[in-house]
């Protein structure tokens, strides 16, 4: 027991010695560390001392240095200010010495002014003087010549035998004579000249735009007929006790004729829109087979809705070809309705369309407005699509509905215009060549053959007409009468009045499109033989 407290004590001692040694050894470590470190700071604040003291002394120098620089610009400075206002006084005595030597100088002129005006005073005084003397001596001529001018009249008057009043009057008819002869020469040769370049001028014109718009002309005939696929078809058409037939009629407005015609009806109707509606109806009811009054009801709307549609696109089709803007669209349709309207088998809306193209090519050459002249072209026909429903000439029907529906005023005068003998307007006068040049090509109209014989009769009948005629024939198609006369009976002179006369008879008393040229032949033969 003793051991282990002797033990613990021991331990305690230790211990005890040994946190008392270590505390002294780091209080002898802290206090040479402190000395050192003590050291080092007066070291650094020596160094500090030592940069601080040579920055002054460089701050000094370069204070030092920037003031001798400045106190040198300021010198230079001063010696420039000093050597401006030199030259600025320089400048104000010279300055002065100008202004001295101007008042000199206005002085001067104005003497010399003064001095001008005495002698323009002077010299006008001097020229009204001799204009005076001028005047009174030019009085003094004039009366000298007119006192010899009459001694001279009364001289001529006693040795021609006429008073002056005569004699003027004399000259002044001679004169008049002379004139009017040159006149009415002058005139005759600018007149032969001018048709002769006008009628050259117009075929250069009319051959260019012919060749530029050289369309293939197709005479279509209107298509009233509907083939069957058999004669069957025929009875079920007409149906039971005729109600198909008259269901037909009703709706569509046209008459249905069914004849001994193998496989094949025929529709008959003034209204060409109507009689499209028909034949679309009735060639859809065939190809469907259902065929009773409700279905052909329902067939026929269905054809006008399309027959509507196709209107419109031919309308707008055709305005847009040609090139003509802001159609009203009752307009577009009534254009649209002339692709089933024919004239003499030529289709009127193809019909139009080229007389657009001719009259804006024609107004292109002739420098009239090309617009106006394409508008004209294209609307001049309109009124046949309402000849059947309005009464009067198509020219005022279609003019009027043009100027309802706001169409320019000029472009009414073409439509209005085409057909008269006197145009208002070069525009209307271009839409009818352009509509008489459609009309006359070769193949654009055809007529029946009984109409074209009745026709060529007639023009051989006004020939033959006239005495003195031995045969007449008319050729090309009724565009060349050829007259062929006595020569015992008919001299040049009466045979040249005759082409006129004839020429003259057939445009008061026939109808026909285009011109047509007529020849007079006289012609006289010897015959021998030798035997």
């Amino acid at each position: 027991m003793e051991i282990a407290i002797f033990s613990i004590l021991a331990v305690l001692i230790g211990l005890t010695i040994g946190a008392l040694g270590g505390y002294f050894g780091r209080g002898l470590l802290q206090s040479r560390s402190y000395a050192a470190t003590q050291s080092e700071a007066a070291q650094i604040l020596e160094d500090a001392a030592d940069e601080r003291r040579a920055i002054i002394i460089e701050g000094k120098e370069e204070a030092l240095k920037f003031r001798s620089d400045a106190e040198s610009e300021i010198r230079e400075r001063r010696a420039e200010v000093q050597r401006t206002e030199r030259r600025v006084a320089n400048r104000q005595e010279n300055v002065e010495r100008r202004a001295n030597n101007l008042d000199r100088r206005e002085r001067k002129l104005s003497d010399k002014e003064k001095a001008a005006e005495d002698i323009e005073r002077s010299l006008t005084d001097l020229k009204a003087q001799r204009k005076q003397q001028i005047k009174q001596m030019q009085q003094e001529h004039q009366q000298k010549i007119e006192r010899m001018c009459a001694e001279q009249l009364l001289k001529l008057e006693e040795t021609a035998g006429l008073t002056l009043i005569d004699a003027r009057g004399k000259l002044m008819h001679t004169a008049e004579q002379d004139i009017q002869h040159e006149l009415a020469i002058r005139y005759r040769d600018l007149e032969e000249q001018a048709r002769a370049n006008a009628n050259e001028k117009a075929r250069d014109i009319l051959a260019l735009a012919i060749h530029r718009f050289a369309a293939d002309v197709v005479s279509e005939a209107t298509v009233t007929t509907v083939q069957l696929p058999s004669d069957d078809m025929k009875g079920r058409l007409i149906g039971r006790e005729g109600r198909n037939i008259r269901a037909i009629e009703k709706a569509t407005g046209v008459d249905l004729i069914i004849d001994d015609t193998p496989e094949a009806v025929t529709l008959s109707c003034f209204d060409p829109v109507r009689r499209e509606i028909a034949r679309l109806a009735v060639t859809n009811l065939v190809a469907d087979g259902r065929i009773h009054p409700a279905r052909i009801e329902d067939m026929v709307g269905r054809s006008e809705k399309d027959v509507s549609e196709t209107i419109w696109k031919n309308g707008e089709q055709a305005a847009l070809e040609v090139g003509v803007r802001g159609l009203h669209p009752d307009v577009v349709k009534l254009l649209g309705r002339l692709k089933y309207r024919y004239s003499y088998g030529e289709n009127v809306l193809q019909h139009s369309i080229e007389v657009a193209h001719l009259s804006g090519m024609i107004a292109s050459e002739v420098g009239a407005n090309i617009k106006v002249a394409r508008a004209g072209g294209l609307l001049h026909d309109l009124g046949k699509a309402l000849t059947h429903e309005v009464e009067g000439p198509h020219a005022e029907i279609g003019a009027d509905v043009a100027s309802r529906h706001n169409v320019p005023k000029t472009v009414c005068t073409c439509i209005a215009e085409h057909h008269d003998d006197v145009m208002s307007t070069t525009e209307a006068f271009i839409v009818s060549a352009a509509d008489a040049i459609s009309a006359a090509r070769p193949g654009s109209r055809r007529d029946t053959a009984e109409n074209y014989i009745k026709r060529l009769k007639a023009l051989e009948d006004v020939g033959r007409a006239f005495d003195g005629v031995e045969k007449c024939y008319a050729i090309q198609a009724g565009r060349e009468v050829r007259v062929m006369v006595k020569p015992q009976s008919v001299d040049d002179a009466t045979a040249a009045k005759m082409a006129h006369d004839i020429v003259k008879k057939i445009e008061a008393t026939l109808v026909y499109p285009g011109q047509i040229k007529v020849t007079v032949i006289r012609e006289s033969r010897s015959v021998e033989y030798a035997r």
